[in-house]
């Protein structure tokens, strides 16, 4: 109760002060494989729930002891500034409680324990409002060890999303187009061309994703997008992928496995595909899922490798840097998925230590200004298979938050011109 109380005081200071927490906060190292999971999906991935939907956030701490944690929930707008809305307007209950719901590792060399929130529980029996969300760790010191953020959406419109090649015959054959139909059906909507907001992401990368495109024009009940530039991406390539359900042997991606204080897995060595022609090679955009043999419960007894990556790609010696990255790591670039080059080797080499599973990812580059390239070492082809979500918000007259109220999902598979 005296730590409840305290993190309560700690939340209305920092309210208080117009604090606004607008970028996700990554884990330190020894917090791994924070995952969303609901009933649409055990994968980790981008968040994106109904209204009143179920969800357990999950993650493991690689520590000998049982650490205490806390969370927190906020609200937020459109564009990530935090809400006007108090708690009890969009909460029913209360959060800054701790978690409970924690179990030690089995049989494996990494010892962890495995914490799972589940929203709603007993203290936070439901979120009553549409819109974005951030969810804070924090420890019994009151510090944030990590945030991530997620979206509920309340289905009140139509979303048609549907993949062109690009328009611009200069990118024709490096992006995809998203083109988007918004159906109001019953709802009205008031000044809808400044009104409503949307966000297309490409393989639930929120850090890529384009922001506040308005409509071209509408027609009835129909708000249409349909530009030359404004809503492609660039299309970049197929995600590299490598398993290590079975610790023991070597399997997808994975040339031969070592046994140290935890098993180590050394992927094959592999070069840029700019270069190359496209081949399909289906992946999971981006995800990851957690799977092991010879398990009952894959969330305690999957034990952690040490995966060594290797590229062979001469050294960049114009101030930018290679970095590995998905959503195992919420497509965060640092310095735990920074390669470095191995000039007696000439590689860039890079070890990460992950919970067995099997894991898309991809090579990027940025560089000196802080500029990301996906398809610097991956190459960009049209015909690349990408998901695409588009989230709608809305805010009428008068009101004091932006709703999400419509949510729309397409694949690139069935691309066009």
């Amino acid at each position: 109760m005296i730590k409840n109380f305290y993190l309560s005081l700690f939340a209305v200071l920092i309210s208080a002060l117009g604090f606004s927490q607008t970028e996700e906060i990554n884990p330190p190292d020894y917090i791994k494989t924070v995952t969303f999971k609901s009933r649409t999906s055990s994968q980790g991935q981008l968040p994106i729930l109904r209204l009143g939907e179920s969800f357990n956030l999950e993650f493991d701490v690689l520590t000998t002891d049982e650490p205490d944690f806390y969370y927190t929930i906020e609200h937020y707008n459109y564009d990530w500034t935090r809400s006007n809305l108090v708690k009890m307007e969009f909460m029913d209950g209360f959060d800054n409680y701790r978690i409970v719901n924690y179990q030690n590792s089995f049989n494996a060399y990494q010892l962890y324990y495995h914490y799972d929130l589940q929203i709603p529980n007993e203290q936070t029996r439901a979120l009553t409002k549409s819109g974005n969300y951030i969810i804070s760790i924090y420890n019994e010191n009151q510090e944030v060890v990590f945030t991530r953020k997620f979206m509920m959406y309340k289905e009140q419109v139509g979303v048609g999303v549907s993949i062109k090649r690009s328009r611009d015959v200069k990118f024709i054959d490096r992006k995809q187009s998203v083109d988007i139909v918004i159906n109001s059906g019953a709802l009205i909507l008031n000044n809808p061309k400044e009104r409503i907001k949307t966000l297309i992401i490409q393989n639930n990368n929120l850090h890529t994703s384009i922001k506040n495109i308005k409509p071209q024009y509408t027609i009835g009940k129909e708000l249409i997008y349909k530009y030359v530039k404004e809503t492609a991406f660039w299309a970049s390539n197929e995600f590299r992928f490598f398993e290590t359900k079975d610790v023991r042997g070597a399997n997808v991606g994975v040339q031969f496995i070592d046994l140290k204080d935890i098993y180590n897995s050394y992927l094959f060595i592999e070069g840029p595909r700019a270069n190359r022609p496209y081949t399909y090679n289906p992946d999971i955009n981006g995800n990851f899922l957690i799977t092991a043999i010879d398990t009952d419960d894959v969330d305690i007894e999957a034990d952690y490798t040490n995966v060594h990556f290797a590229l062979q790609y001469p050294e960049l010696k114009d101030g930018s840097d290679i970095y590995i990255y998905g959503n195992f790591n919420n497509y965060a670039l640092t310095n735990e998925n920074r390669l470095t080059f191995d000039k007696t080797e000439n590689l860039y080499q890079a070890i990460v230590k992950l919970k067995q599973g099997f894991y898309n990812y991809k090579y990027v580059v940025v560089d000196r200004n802080g500029q990301l390239d996906e398809g610097r070492i991956s190459g960009n082809f049209w015909q690349t298979e990408n998901n695409y979500k588009v989230l709608v918000y809305y805010r009428d007259l008068g009101a004091r938050f932006d709703e999400l109220i419509g949510y729309g999902e397409a694949n690139s598979v069935n691309i066009s011109n």
